[in-house]
């Protein structure tokens, strides 16, 4: 009678015990992606540069307005070098004064005979993405739109940024500029870019010229106040606290949308002094429908993954030596060897599960040895490679921009140069140790 109850038993548990596992998926199978609805995604550490996520982040995609990232990186620059300065003034041509009326656009208005300060635009560019505001800056400081294409292109090279193709300063399609387009660009052409690009665009404009958050993050902003231009300028950014889509910690990046590029967001958010910047391009709803909450929706799915799922982690402490090379050869020192060690702690922005896959490898910079050795005198701390972090298991997707923070490898001591005696004497031993190498060679030859 038992063994009957028990067969009835595992003849019900068992196929329950079956269903439960099909629902059941390896956790790295899971974390394939975190169900956001987009063309091309990513999330990076903002100090580091440390690639958190990515979904198909190398595909280039239309840009829309965060185009205008880069012209504030040129602009910022211009201003840090003295070639313009924030209250130079712009005298509005026809090309800007046509489309400043364009109210299907984004724009502040602009008066056929004015001038309007570097400050007023950049802020009309910054919080509004007023397009015509952002033509007048590339044209204040190259000239011609068409002249400012050459140095967002030359700046673009010099980042490193991939697979790039500007037309124009705003992001606009070329469409919608009237005839006037940048010369050598189609009528219809657009900006494209790859979610990696726009990241590491945005990466660099923090870094360099971090005071962009101070305008970024003006969630309203009154344009011409007290004059008939007068336009209440409202942030694109509905993340911003206290508006519709708040996140806390958010203070920039920049939005964009067109009817070719959909609708995309870089953002930017810190929270307990960790910054992350996440760029998401053509998103939609379930429905596959583009909008701003689409947009908003996902970038806030990259926030809550970085904040809740990563801290900074200390994999390698400081002083720390490899077991299979603790030293580096010397010549021409007192010493015949200098050992070498880890600089400074390295850390990282992973998982902290993870911290265990992670092992330390030493990189030797071949350029400072001549013939394998470190010639002296040799000063402590003297860098002589770095350290790479290897996983061993499961992807890591690496660094948004390869020069990133050098963990350095150095020498523990100073070496000293020998005397000219000590010097001498070891040339000597040299030459007669050569001398009885090449005899012994000789003879064992004799006896083949």
């Amino acid at each position: 009678m038992k063994q009957k109850i028990r067969k009835y038993v595992a003849m019900i548990v068992i196929p329950l015990l079956f269903v439960m596992s099909v629902g059941i998926v390896p956790a790295d199978a899971a974390e394939e992606g975190i169900g956001i609805n987009v063309d091309g995604a990513i999330l990076i550490d903002a100090d580091s540069g440390k690639i958190l996520y990515e979904e198909n982040a190398d595909a280039p995609l239309g840009i829309a307005s965060m185009t205008k990232m880069m012209t504030e990186y040129i602009l910022f620059e211009a201003i840090k070098e003295g070639k313009i300065t924030w209250d130079q003034e712009y005298r509005v041509n026809d090309y800007t004064y046509k489309i400043s009326q364009d109210r299907r656009l984004s724009n502040v208005p602009l008066r056929a005979d004015g001038t309007y300060t570097i400050r007023e635009l950049y802020e009309a560019t910054a919080i509004y993405s007023a397009n015509a505001a952002t033509i007048a800056i590339a044209e204040s400081i190259a000239g011609t739109e068409t002249e400012f294409l050459k140095l967002m292109n030359e700046k673009a090279e010099e980042l490193g940024l991939k697979d790039y193709k500007f037309v124009n300063t705003t992001g606009l399609n070329n469409s919608h500029l009237q005839g006037m387009h940048p010369k050598g660009t189609g009528p219809k052409d657009e900006n494209i870019m790859p979610a990696k690009s726009v990241a590491k665009l945005a990466y660099h404009l923090l870094k360099d010229f971090p005071e962009v958050l101070d305008t970024t993050s003006i969630k309203k902003k009154v344009f011409r106040e007290g004059t008939d231009d007068r336009i209440e300028m409202a942030n694109w950014n509905f993340m911003l606290p206290g508006l519709v889509f708040e996140y806390p910690g958010v203070d920039g990046l920049k939005t964009g949308t067109t009817d070719f590029a959909g609708h995309c967001f870089t953002g930017t958010a810190v929270k307990d002094g960790k910054r992350v910047i996440a760029v998401v391009m053509n998103a939609v709803n379930e429905e596959g429908k583009g909008s701003y909450k689409a947009r908003f929706d996902a970038t806030r799915a990259l926030f809550d993954y970085g904040f809740t799922q990563f801290s900074e982690v200390e994999l390698v402490p400081a002083g720390y030596k490899f077991e299979k090379k603790k030293s580096v050869s010397v010549s021409k020192g007192k010493n015949d060897s200098v050992e070498i060690a880890v600089k400074e702690p390295v850390k990282m922005m992973i998982k902290t599960r993870d911290k265990d896959l992670y092992k330390p490898k030493l990189v030797i910079d071949e350029s400072k040895l001549t013939e394998g050795k470190l010639v002296a005198p040799i000063k402590k701390d003297t860098v002589v490679g770095h350290v790479e972090l290897v996983r061993e298991d499961g992807k890591d997707y690496g660094y948004i921009d390869s020069n990133h923070h050098s963990l350095e490898v150095v020498t523990t001591e100073t070496v000293e140069k020998a005397g000219w005696f000590s010097l001498s004497m070891r040339a000597i031993g040299d030459f007669f140790v050569s001398i009885w190498d090449s005899a012994v060679g000789f003879v064992k030859g004799l006896f083949k």
